[in-house]
């Protein structure tokens, strides 16, 4: 018996997935759960298994397309279903049979007692649009106080997706004006402003990932009012104590690095200040009990953020594990999608490239985040004496609207003291 492949639901108010690549192709053998194609979301990328094994008989969503969540986008069968199931597919592909010609009388007849408007039963335009929509299309509307019928979707059957509604804020239509010379009124971008024909350049369709991205950030800078601090540390005690208990580690399977020593410093710090570790929801202030830790982890193809979550509950081996598991599994697309939610607070590190620091956007709907420069060797001055140190800047980006310079000041004091004296217990 065929087996329909479903678009899996991949957290609680993902709505909606968009097929990256099909693994498998028509007609070829797939073993259960051996991976049969990639999906993104607002919240993860994946591999999707196989529900059962077979012959791949019918691919019914293309890659780039936009499926609703359970909407069957594949077909599993048996060797022999799967011959039938193509010869069925042919067969319901070929022309209908012509219908009966119709009486004029009768088309008269049947024109004259057709409805001029909906029937009572019938769904208006703007609830099939709010129905054609999830939840997260719904409440970005709601905040940005956009009517969404006044949406176009793009989806499927008019589905307004989330491209579409961020879309309409990054360009609202304009009312209709006389067209200024020079300028098409069409609103094509003439040759001359854009690539010319002959020239060296590629043009290349932004990735699904890249896109939400984009779109998360600009949504991000939209929200919230950014203000960075930066402070330089100095990771002497640490890179110490790091030296010590390197091979120790290394026998334990992970390499230590020293990223565990600033999470434990960012968890001192956002015990001892607790709105860094808040949130907004419309005109409340949310203060997270738990401490859940998105780390960046920069991909070949974008940027991720796993969450070590309850971080204050582990020590400095537990964190190097689990920040270790997350990261190889975010390369590999294997991330479940619980795993890049509930974050409470980001810490990204553009210093493993190089950088000084980063002035990072913020991770919505956090309230701050935490950028790592590169910790290298610096003359300071230490006792009216210079001294070499392995210093680093670390930056906190924060939303200002909640977050005052004082507060944020507070907070990256305690993250400074607790990397100069690191406490050896907590390893």
């Amino acid at each position: 018996m065929p087996t329909n492949v479903l678009m899996p639901q991949m957290g609680e108010s993902i709505a909606e997935g968009t097929i990256v690549r099909w693994v498998k192709r028509i007609g070829d053998r797939v073993d259960r759960d051996e991976p049969l194609f990639e999906i993104s979301t607002d919240k993860v990328d994946a591999e999707i298994p196989s529900p059962a094994a077979g012959i791949l008989a019918e691919i019914r969503a293309r890659e780039g397309e936009t499926v609703p969540v359970n909407d069957i986008v594949a077909v599993i069968a048996e060797a022999g279903e799967a011959a039938a199931a193509g010869a069925s597919a042919q067969a319901s592909q070929s022309p209908p049979a012509a219908a009966p010609p119709v009486p004029a009388a009768a088309a008269g007849a049947a024109t004259a007692e057709a409805p001029t408007g909906p029937s009572p039963e019938e769904p208006s335009i703007d609830d099939s649009r709010r129905q054609k929509s999830s939840p997260l299309v719904r409440r970005i509307a709601s905040e940005h106080g956009v009517d969404i019928s006044r949406v176009a979707g793009t989806g499927i059957g008019g589905r307004v997706t989330k491209q579409d509604i961020m879309g309409f804020l990054e360009s609202p239509p304009a009312p209709l004006a006389a067209p200024s010379a020079g300028i098409p009124a069409t609103g094509a971008i003439p040759p001359a402003w854009g690539v010319k024909p002959g020239e060296r350049d590629e043009v290349v369709p932004m990735s699904i990932m890249r896109r939400r991205i984009a779109e998360h950030m600009i949504a991000s800078r939209r929200t919230s009012a950014h203000v960075h601090s930066v402070f330089e540390v100095d990771f002497s005690r640490v890179a110490k104590i790091r030296e010590a208990h390197k091979a120790e580690y290394e026998r334990a399977g992970v390499k230590l690095t020293y990223m565990p020593f600033i999470v434990k410093a960012v968890v001192a710090g956002l015990k001892a200040v607790p709105v860094i570790n808040a949130s907004v929801e419309g005109e409340n202030l949310v203060y997270h009990k738990a401490i859940n830790i998105g780390i960046a982890v920069a991909l070949d193809w974008g940027l991720i953020v796993p969450v070590v979550r309850q971080a204050d509950e582990r020590n400095v081996l537990g964190l190097s594990r689990t920040m270790a598991d997350l990261a190889g599994r975010a390369r590999a697309k294997q991330l479940k999608p619980e795993e890049v939610q509930g974050g409470t607070f980001t810490i990204t590190n553009p210093g493993v490239f190089g950088a000084l620091f980063g002035m990072a956007i913020i991770n919505q709907p956090q309230l701050a985040i935490l950028g790592v420069g590169a910790v290298e060797k610096r003359p300071v001055v230490v006792d009216d004496a210079i001294a070499i140190r392995p210093m680093a800047y670390l930056s906190l980006g924060y939303d200002h609207r909640v977050i005052d310079g004082a507060v944020a000041d507070a907070f990256m004091s305690v993250v400074k003291k607790q990397i100069e004296t690191f406490d050896a217990t907590w390893l």
